[in-house]
């Protein structure tokens, strides 16, 4: 268990939050639950309702759609944001790697803080689009690898 010193020096890290005010801060970290999963457990399933977002503090996790990887997050990462801005279902699987700690804040507790501070909207934004970015070079790397495996493969059947 963090205490509310720790809560706060770990919350002021997170990408996410690193351009809010402390006092701001002081609020977040205090609403936020702390959980704790052991390893392979699953913290969520695709497809399944979701409105809270994670903040891994110790630990690893992996974000999956079946058996595909698409990231591995530490301390410090956060998960599940995009369910706090949509009433979509999850868009993928979350699944401990290790024994894990982590900090989950809700929808309406989010709804909240950006009523109170618009900045933290900007600042998930920057993040939600740094993720379409990685995705999107990930998925070029294989596209581009596939290609190569295909023409070198039609060249070697000639």
């Amino acid at each position: 268990m963090l205490t509310s010193v720790e809560r706060l020096l770990f919350v002021r890290n997170v990408p996410i939050f690193q351009e809010l005010r402390d006092d701001f801060l002081v609020r977040l970290a205090s609403v936020m639950d702390e959980l704790s999963f052991p390893a392979k457990h699953t913290i969520f399933t695709q497809g399944q309702e979701g409105r809270s977002l994670y903040i891994v503090v110790l630990g690893q996790v992996k974000v999956h759609i079946g058996n595909q990887e698409l990231a591995k997050l530490g301390p410090g990462a956060c998960f599940g944001e995009m369910s706090l801005f949509d009433a979509e279902p999850r868009s993928a699987s979350v699944s401990t790697l290790a024994n894990c700690e982590c900090l989950m804040l809700t929808q309406q507790q989010l709804y909240d803080a950006i009523e109170e501070t618009p900045g933290i909207a900007i600042n998930i934004i920057r993040l939600l689009s740094r993720r379409i970015r990685e995705l999107n070079e990930k998925i070029n790397a294989q596209t581009k690898a596939r290609e190569i495996e295909d023409s070198t493969s039609a060249l070697r059947q000639k």
